[in-house]
């Protein structure tokens, strides 16, 4: 999960048959944005997701905490949902941020034999990534 801007907000390791949409709310769940007023944020006003995130049960945990979904509807639907489909554009910015962390060959080959050594590989190449957005943190 990324902002707008590209920067990791929360990342899920799963085995590699494993569909994403099944921790798609344990990713939610981690998410966690500093505010100016000094509060943390846990809740965003929208989720942009592709079709293999079409499904009822995520639609529904959306709608319980007041998230909208920004999801095109999977073209095997019988009732299609419209979305905002200038809106979903801004989804490609998640693209080149999964991008750029497998361009880290270690990530994109998935040279780690231990799923601990992994995590620790995708959370440098996250971390990577906030020292190029605000270098003067270093």
């Amino acid at each position: 999960m990324t902002d707008r801007r590209g920067l990791p907000l929360a990342a899920v390791l799963t085995p590699g048959q494993r569909h994403d949409s099944t921790q798609f709310e344990r990713v939610l769940d981690a998410v966690a944005v500093g505010q100016r007023s000094g509060q943390t944020r846990r809740r965003p006003a929208r989720v942009l997701a592709d079709r293999g995130y079409d499904v009822d049960r995520i639609r529904a945990w959306l709608r319980r905490r007041g998230i909208g979904a920004v999801i095109p509807p999977k073209k095997n639907r019988k009732r299609l949902r419209r979305h905002d489909r200038v809106l979903y554009r801004e989804r490609n910015v998640v693209e080149r941020t999964l991008g750029h962390l497998k361009e880290h060959r270690r990530i994109g080959t998935r040279h780690e034999k231990l799923a601990e050594s992994y995590r620790a590989m995708v959370q440098l190449a996250i971390m990577e990534r906030y020292l190029r957005e605000y270098p003067d943190t270093a």
